[in-house]
């Protein structure tokens, strides 16, 4: 098999080619077909995230076609063409993950490879309209976002929903899902092609973060405001999600890419009866709801690039440059 290896931060991939893979008691090994990238990755290579070891495999998401089951694994699995949940040892609680909750792809080595070993618990049917490129996409992203509508963000149809940064994969997979579910989203984005973009997913309206009063024109266009508001950056902007809510609101938080908040003015808080809501990745159900919803829906992952698996640095170069539309995606032939 062949594998992109991490071996220290800064530093671009190897490609290592090693021994084919063997399944151990309760697991499987994917004979992967596509993988896809995500902001973690590029962090994990700068060393800006956590990382408990080097060398390491990094890759989240993947999709392929079971070649192999080990001891206690149903034989109903080989040959079957899979998604791979990324999410590893939730535990018990749909509330909260356990303390040894991790993300595939550190320490346990991830789908920039050609094979992956992995807990036959961890694989779900691929969508039949999809395939494996568009696939591969969906993992950990699409979780993310479904979990931060509905699980947490209680998201109805009908409701008022602001999602912040559209542009990124988790943004992009909010706007499918909430569109689908009959919300009315509005967005915002650091340029004006990104915003058409969204209105051509289903976006109502929009407008420009880094421009001066875009929270005072975001509000005359939502009224009583927004129900809910889904947030990855935190940062400087924060605090005006607590203006911009609706009485009664949620706002849902996944993310620092801006840094930490200023102080929030709580009066607000109580006066609006609103909820402040963390959220990261989601569990065993909320993986299998969000491909019954996937499925339900017919929603196609939006995929700004396709490349193939000797290109996965510069893959990660084009990732870092942050002018991508959704998500940039390898095929593993």
């Amino acid at each position: 098999m062949k594998t992109w290896t991490l071996r220290a931060h800064g530093q671009d991939l190897t490609l290592d080619e090693v021994d084919d893979l063997v399944p151990g008691p309760g697991e499987a090994i994917v004979q992967l077909r596509a993988a896809a990238l995500n902001h973690r990755d590029v962090w994990l290579q700068q060393g800006n995230y956590f990382i408990s070891k080097l060398p390491v495999t990094l890759g989240a998401d993947g999709a392929g076609v079971v070649g192999a089951v080990g001891p206690g694994v149903s034989q109903d699995w080989l040959g079957a063409e899979v998604v791979v949940n990324p999410a590893i040892g939730w535990g018990d609680s749909e509330h909260y993950a356990a303390d040894d909750f991790r993300t595939l792809g550190t320490p346990d080595n991830g789908t920039f490879a050609t094979q992956l070993r992995i807990s036959a618990a961890q694989l779900c049917r691929k969508p039949e309209h999809l395939d494996f490129v568009q696939a591969a996409a969906l993992p950990l992203s699409g979780l993310t976002g479904y979990r931060a509508l509905f699980s947490r963000g209680q998201l109805a149809h009908g409701e008022t929903l602001l999602i912040t940064g559209i542009g990124g994969g988790v943004a992009q997979f909010m706007l499918q899902y909430a569109v689908a579910a009959g919300a009315r989203v509005y967005v915002t984005s650091s340029s004006a092609d990104k915003l058409s973009r969204a209105c051509a997913l289903g976006a109502v309206d929009g407008e420009i973060y880094r421009a001066p009063g875009w929270e005072a024109k975001l509000k005359a266009k939502a009224g009583r405001g927004f129900d809910l508001i889904v947030d990855s950056a935190c940062g400087d902007d924060f605090p005006k999600f607590v203006d911009l809510a609706a009485p009664g609101g949620r706002i849902v938080y996944f993310g620092l890419t801006a840094g930490p908040s200023p102080a929030l003015d709580m009066r607000n808080f109580y006066r609006k009866q609103l909820s402040l809501l963390g959220t990261k990745m989601g569990s065993p159900r909320d993986f299998e709801s969000m491909l019954d919803f996937v499925s339900r829906h017919e929603i196609v992952p939006s995929i700004d690039t396709v490349l193939n698996f000797g290109d996965v640095n510069t893959a990660m170069k084009s990732l870092a440059n942050g002018e991508h539309y959704g998500k940039i995606v390898f095929r593993i032939s």
